[in-house]
């Protein structure tokens, strides 16, 4: 099925991304041992934080998720989706990666997308498309008391870099719905769960011997 509009890709794709981004906070929270309230506040910043943040960064643009209140019905479902089924999502490997790894393509497609609505040059539109996958998790990791993902050497927001100059080039090239939204997507899932099977990681700014006496 063809979608119609760049719109409706867009809406289909962020509600999904909330979806996801609820379950990793929520399981993040839950492994923490959060009281119930505890554990929705963490899966709402991890959900809407990314989405928060891009539209705070564009003139005239309210939160998406005071506009379109059934986002906030989306994380709730999220949210009991993970507490209900929890043992049953712990047998996936890695679980918080898989489900990391999907809010991360998503919304980083989602903040692309936007940023062309918007005629953004190229690289505002790759610079929106990252802050977009990676401040839910960072706000989630810096919430439940972690060192966020991105600071640490793990590729991160590479991946969505690498995914928002891939998903320019398919619309420089008018590639059509949905290929244009599911394969930079599927992309970025792929290139993130490889990263972390292989333990990719960036260049150490570090010598071994300054590693050392840090840790000291």
């Amino acid at each position: 099925m063809q979608l119609s509009t760049m719109e409706d890709a867009m809406n289909i794709i962020s509600i999904l991304g909330s979806f996801v981004l609820a379950i990793s906070g929520t399981l993040t929270a839950m492994s923490k041992r959060f009281d119930a309230f505890g554990v929705l506040i963490i899966a709402f910043v991890t959900a809407v934080g990314g989405g928060t943040i891009r539209d705070m960064l564009l003139t005239g643009r309210s939160a998406f998720w005071i506009e379109q209140t059934g986002y906030i019905h989306i994380i709730m479902v999220g949210t009991i989706f993970a507490v209900v089924f929890r043992s049953r999502l712990l047998h996936i490997h890695r679980p918080l990666v898989f489900f990391d790894a999907i809010g991360l393509a998503l919304y980083t497609i989602t903040g692309v997308q936007i940023g062309i609505e918007y005629e953004l040059a190229a690289v505002n539109c790759i610079i929106l498309g990252t802050i977009t996958g990676v401040f839910g998790g960072i706000l989630r990791d810096i919430l439940t008391n972690e060192v966020p993902v991105i600071f640490k050497k793990e590729v991160y927001a590479t991946v969505c870099i690498l995914g928002s100059i891939f998903y320019l080039l398919l619309n420089h090239f008018e590639v059509i719905n949905p290929v244009l939204q599911i394969v930079p997507v599927l992309f970025i899932i792929v290139i993130r769960l490889l990263v972390v099977h292989y333990n990719i990681s960036l260049p150490s700014l570090y010598r071994k011997e300054d590693r050392q006496m840090l840790e000291d």
